[in-house]
């Protein structure tokens, strides 16, 4: 039994080392798309209540490894609840049903772009900091205390999930390629998200736009070191998700969004990264501009034509995404295997394809499970080289 899992998981890490390198694999690699929350509601837990424990999260995981045909185990654990509260956040709030909404704030006035770019690590932390966070505005001993209580159980939280993780792909045959794995943002995105928001930012670029550009180059290296996870000796990964290109004016994403995030993308590939960049929404009128990205990246491409992308992207990166989460709620068994074959009838020719979701499940309520088990297992059959 033991040798059988060990064996699973050799072909399985073999299908995305194939992948990486430009080699056509045996089948297409299937990664599971599921956020911790949907697999708590899968398990059958109660968000509100026990997503603060994390033993609820890790059997949730065990669970959706049992029970999806997938290579990678798939369940995305990156924001914790309990952190979040022990800090008094303002930017993730857990709803009333328990899960974690992203609400637009501004941490930063619009006169204070100076200060951001003369000393951007010093800014962020004397400054925005304590905005987002209540207990980090609190006098001293209370926020040293909140500081190291918040950072005492986000590297417990993480050590946990990491070590059950392991353990879980041991047990199911999973993939376990990896290493160290990080999450940063282009520099104009981190701005915009979390400093001045949605709506601010798009004022700023026709207000102060000098200013937004020196801010973004002068975040760039912080953005830079969050994602660098590899080393000269084994690799490691970094997702990127884009957010606000796809609503910009291309001049406009060309003066602001463009030349810092390129840079983010290449540094990062400097120090032996694998770079993950999630497309949200339509990237299409931006694939000329992505062609210019190191080779290698994986692209996940929530809409467009996978025509056009793969016209254009095919022979450089790894093409994933695409498949209509909705689908699954509305489509027939029929209708959802017709489709899968068409994109992968699309995308798989000449390797360079991981099946996945074009985003990930938030919510259990977002599909139905029994048609994504189905959808993994036709696509396992049917996607073979």
């Amino acid at each position: 039994m033991e040798n059988n899992l060990q064996k699973m998981i050799e072909e399985r890490n073999q299908l995305y080392m194939d992948v990486r390198a430009g080699k056509i694999p045996k089948r297409v690699p299937i990664n599971l798309n599921m956020d911790g929350a949907a697999a708590l509601e899968y398990a059958g837990y109660d968000l509100k209540t026990q997503q603060y424990d994390i033993k609820y999260l890790i059997d949730a995981m065990e669970k959706a490894a049992q029970d999806f045909e997938s290579d990678n185990l798939g369940v995305t654990a990156v924001r914790f609840a309990h952190f979040y509260k022990i800090l008094g956040a303002k930017h993730f709030v857990m709803g009333t049903d328990g899960f974690l909404q992203h609400p637009e704030i501004a941490a930063m006035e619009p006169k204070e772009y100076d200060a951001l770019t003369a000393e951007p690590y010093k800014f962020l932390w004397d400054s925005v900091i304590p905005r987002l966070y209540t207990e980090l505005d609190k006098p001293w001993p209370l926020s040293s205390a909140a500081l190291a209580k918040g950072f005492h159980t986000f590297y417990s939280t993480m050590g946990q999930v990491g070590a059950a993780k392991n353990e879980l792909c041991l047990k199911y045959g999973k993939s376990n390629l990896g290493g160290a794995f990080a999450q940063t943002d282009a520099p104009f995105d981190f701005i915009a998200d979390l400093l001045r928001s949605f709506t601010g930012m798009m004022m700023d670029i026709r207000r102060v736009p000098d200013k937004v550009e020196a801010a973004c180059e002068a975040i760039l290296p912080l953005m830079i070191k969050a994602g660098a996870k590899g080393t000269p000796e084994k690799a490691g990964g970094c997702m990127i998700p884009l957010h606000m290109a796809p609503y910009m004016k291309e001049k406009d994403f060309e003066r602001f969004y463009w030349p810092t995030f390129k840079k983010l993308v290449e540094e990062l590939v400097k120090t032996n990264t694998n770079v993950s960049i999630f497309l949200e929404h339509d990237f299409t009128r931006f694939l000329d501009y992505i062609r210019e990205l190191p080779a290698g990246c994986q692209l996940m491409a929530e809409f467009g034509d996978p025509k056009a992308f793969k016209e254009k992207l095919g022979d450089k990166f790894i093409l994933t995404g695409f498949y209509p989460l909705a689908m699954l709620k509305t489509g027939t068994l029929d209708e959802i295997q017709d489709k899968a074959k068409e994109i992968i009838d699309i995308l798989a020719p000449g390797g360079r394809y991981i099946f996945s979701l074009d985003k990930s499940i938030l919510r259990v309520s977002d599909v139905e499970i029994d048609k994504y088990q189905a959808l993994l297992r036709f696509v396992k059959e049917y996607a073979v080289y």
